[in-house]
């Protein structure tokens, strides 16, 4: 960052308008002092960083040429952010970024009227702005519609869809590919610069429009061939043929870090009158903070860090991640065997996939931000005798929902889908919760899904996934640490549909899905003192459902309790299926399911926000004394009633 001396601009912005008032000569020392806010907020809260540094010279440009928030800004994902928020009335707010109660790490509809749309997933933005443009269009308004996306989201094959209805429907749009996976040496850029100057202005666009008009009235075959030639060209000094067939008309690529190139190409982009256009700049992620520019990830997600040193405060884990073990049982099993080959749809380390790439570099397959691509990858490679695991968030894993049912489990091809951060996964918020997985997975005819109360026995289960040959299957863990539980030496293959019981009482039946059994066993032990005699048991399949073990809990229990860590229609609701199908509610058996509220929990801790879904042991002990009308209890615990 360099260093001036000028009156601090940026405590003269609070909004878009006041930034608009500043000359052109002032907005890089803006720039400046932007990106030193932005690091410093961050390194409170931690966050996604590099992103945000790399268009900090987009972020002013935009809201200096357009008339934001009548002008519509859609930043795809949200990652890149952080600059946008600070200039549009959020800097007081940014230290309580991803914090309960603070700023959302992504854009949010009901934080500002700034953010017209909401982001967390890739590859959303040009839907969305098409979708205002033609709403505009129908209105018969003037607004703009520009849509930020990275070349990363650009390998979603949403993105394309989403061009060929633009270029289809010729509104005016603009998309800023924003490129940071590539440099431009200084004389391309320069020669770049002039290039897309060149082309967004009105000559050019005049001159194209009246050359279109004199090519119009030629013979077809010199039509065609003086449209070629035009392409041809532009496409060789600029590399936009692609986005050209598409429809859109193509400007750069240029310096996205340069805002003497980039306000006069947007502001003659503003004042064209053209469908839609692609401006492709050029950044580097990190850019202006050293530490970010070196690291590998360029500071992608960042904890809590030191400024000058750039060094992260992360605390050091008591227990492996869930991730780590996956990896690890993973790569254990792909030494026996062979056939057994890693996919990730761009997560490569927050699936723990970069170790099984680093030991199988062959039998790793990193498809790019297209999770439907890679299920139904998953299934071309099972229905051909591999043995594929696909390891996806359980938010993204929504996106490929239509290839899970149609491509793997009609066709009853064993794909293993390791389902990452299931539950609440605390500062990313609602949208990327884990949250229902188990209701649209079980939900499949001939699914088995699992879910480990610990890290033991996620082991157990990817040597179990690995045994299933005739079926697909699932196994959902959460995000962070383990229990801390030891970990065998190698992974048995379960019996499937069976759980366990770990302790045994006679009033009181508490059945868990995944890892609630510790806040089930800690319930289990208050119960106790309060002289309740309580079964604890794990149920480790979703599907099949272990039914002779509900049973002999249904009979021989007063109170069976369900608890899960997922959204209303899940685990809990096929046991209450099964125990009042199989009329073992005639008896006078209650059944009690706690399971996700249906609401979108607010990004917090994960502790915090599972204490706002009710499904702690004090919770637990709670819906037990209540179901039992034990109110003396209650009232011991501080519960009215």
């Amino acid at each position: 960052m360099s260093k001036r001396l000028e009156t601090p601009l940026l405590d003269q912005v609070e909004y878009p308008a006041d930034l608009r008032g500043l000359s052109p000569d002032q907005l890089p020392q803006l720039a400046d002092e932007l990106r030193a806010e932005m690091i410093d907020a961050v390194s409170v809260t931690g966050g996604h960083l590099g992103a945000g540094l790399g268009v900090v010279e987009l972020t002013v440009a935009l809201h200096y040429v357009f008339n934001t928030p009548k002008d519509k800004i859609i930043w795809d994902v949200g990652h890149q952010c952080y600059p946008h928020k600070i200039l549009t009335g959020r800097r007081d707010r940014m230290r309580s970024l991803r914090q309960g109660n603070g700023l959302s790490g992504f854009t949010k509809r009901a934080e500002s009227e700034y953010d017209p749309f909401g982001a967390g997933h890739s590859s959303t933005s040009i839907s969305s702005a098409l979708g205002m443009a033609v709403a505009r269009d129908l209105r018969g308004t003037d607004e703009k519609a520009i849509a930020v996306i990275g070349d990363g989201a650009m390998s979603a094959g949403m993105a394309y869809e989403a061009m060929n209805n633009a270029g289809a429907l010729d509104s005016r749009l603009l998309v800023v590919l924003n490129d940071n996976d590539m440099s431009i040496a200084p004389p391309v850029g320069a020669m770049s610069a002039y290039l897309a100057r060149l082309l967004s202005s009105r000559s050019y666009l005049g001159l194209r429009d009246v050359a279109k008009q004199i090519v119009r009235r030629m013979p077809n075959t010199i039509s065609r061939t003086a449209k070629k030639a035009e392409e041809y060209a532009r496409g060789m000094a600029t590399g936009g043929t692609l986005f050209e067939e598409l429809g859109f008309y193509y400007v750069g690529p240029i310096d996205g870090h340069d805002l003497n190139h980039l306000l006069p190409v947007l502001e003659n982009i503003r004042d064209a009158d053209d469908g839609p256009v692609l401006l492709h700049i050029v950044t580097q992620k990190g850019h202006g903070y050293p530490p970010a520019e070196q690291a590998a990830d360029k500071y992608h997600g960042v904890s809590k860090f030191n400024v000058v040193t750039g060094a992260q405060s992360k605390p050091k884990p008591k227990a492996p991640s869930y991730t780590s073990v996956f990896a690890d049982a993973l790569i254990e099993e792909a030494h026996k065997d062979e056939s057994i080959v890693a996919i990730t749809a761009a997560m490569p380390s927050g699936t723990g996939l970069d170790k099984f790439q680093k030991e199988f570099p062959k039998r790793t397959f990193d498809v790019g931000i297209a999770e439907q691509h890679a299920v139904t990858f998953a299934a071309g490679l099972a229905a051909e005798g591999f043995k594929p695991f696909a390891a996806i968030y359980s938010t993204f894993l929504q996106r490929g929902y239509d290839q899970v049912v149609h491509d793997v489990a009609i066709q009853k091809l064993p794909v293993r889908f390791a389902i990452d951060r299931a539950g609440l996964v605390g500062a990313d918020g609602p949208t990327h919760a884990g949250a229902f997985d188990i209701t649209f997975m079980a939900s499949l005819p001939g699914m088995v899904m699992m879910a480990p109360a610990d890290e033991a026995e996620l082991k157990h289960m990817v040597a179990t996934a690995a045994a299933i040959d005739d079926a697909p299957s699932a196994i959902r863990f959460p995000r962070g640490e383990g229990v801390g539980v030891d970990l065998p030496t190698t992974g048995d293959i379960l019996d499937i549909g069976k759980g366990r019981v770990l302790q045994q009482g006679d009033q009181v039946a508490i059945l868990s899905l995944g890892t609630r059994l510790e806040e089930a066993l800690m319930a289990a032990a208050e119960l106790k003192g309060r002289g309740l005699s309580v079964t604890v048991a794990d149920a480790r399949f979703v599907k099949p459902l272990d039914e002779e073990l509900i049973r002999d809990l249904a009979l021989n229990h007063e109170l069976l309790l369900t608890i899960e860590e997922g959204a209303i229609g899940g685990f809990g609701s096929h046991v209450l299926d099964y125990v009042s199908n199989e009329g073992l509610l005639d008896g006078g058996l209650k059944v009690r399911t706690m399971a996700l509220p249906d609401v979108f929990i607010d990004h917090d801790s994960p502790a915090k926000m599972y204490e706002q879904a009710h499904l702690t042991a004090r919770d637990i002990v709670a819906q037990v004394l209540s179901s039992l009308r034990r109110n003396d209890l209650l009232r011991d615990m501080g519960y009215g009633g």
